[in-house]
């Protein structure tokens, strides 16, 4: 993204309404995410809505994920997922609603694809580890120390799960979730 010069703002600045509403409404027609951007500033869009579109569409990438591959395709899958989620927070600034689309992610893995980090493709089982530790650093540096003690039984339940399969875990992840 570059840099507005201070000559560009004023630029901006000395525009009329009527020409900032249509270079607003021509850049909306072309980038989604600025459509969403603005139908969530100008309260168009409630949290509550976009929270059921980001779930619906993780949802449906996860378990329509297909191919020769399964667990290639559920690594692809994931991959968008968190794009998602990452559109999300971009959006609405909410690091609660992305811990909390992390922790719905990880559920729909942990309850309906565990039977693939056993693949031979290891990509899918070190992004699902990647992804937990990545939602216990949000929860830890984001979150107040209240929240810590909600996830903390979902989330030890999803560290056991991990630390008891056959395959060494990937990345460093700890036994329980620590609360501060």
């Amino acid at each position: 993204m570059p840099a507005i010069s201070p000559a560009f703002r004023q630029a901006v600045k000395q525009l009329s309404d009527k020409e900032k509403e249509a270079i607003i409404l021509k850049a909306a027609r072309r980038d989604a995410e600025l459509y969403d951007l603005l139908s969530f500033e100008l309260e168009e869009l409630t949290l509550e809505e976009l929270t059921e579109q980001t779930t619906d569409k993780i949802h449906e990438l996860l378990l329509n994920a297909s191919g020769r591959s399964l667990a290639k395709a559920l690594t692809k899958a994931l991959r968008k997922s968190l794009k998602e989620v990452a559109r999300f927070k971009r959006i609405t600034k909410n690091p609660k609603g992305e811990v909390d689309l992390n922790l719905y992610t990880l559920r729909l893995i942990f309850s309906n694809f565990t039977g693939q980090f056993d693949s031979y493709y290891k990509g899918f089982y070190t992004a699902t580890a990647r992804l937990l530790l990545r939602t216990m650093q949000l929860i830890r540096k984001n979150l107040h120390e209240d929240y810590h003690l909600e996830y903390k039984q979902e989330l030890d339940n999803l560290l056991q799960q991990i630390h008891n399969r056959d395959k060494p875990v990937p990345v460093a992840l700890p036994h329980a979730f620590e609360v501060a």
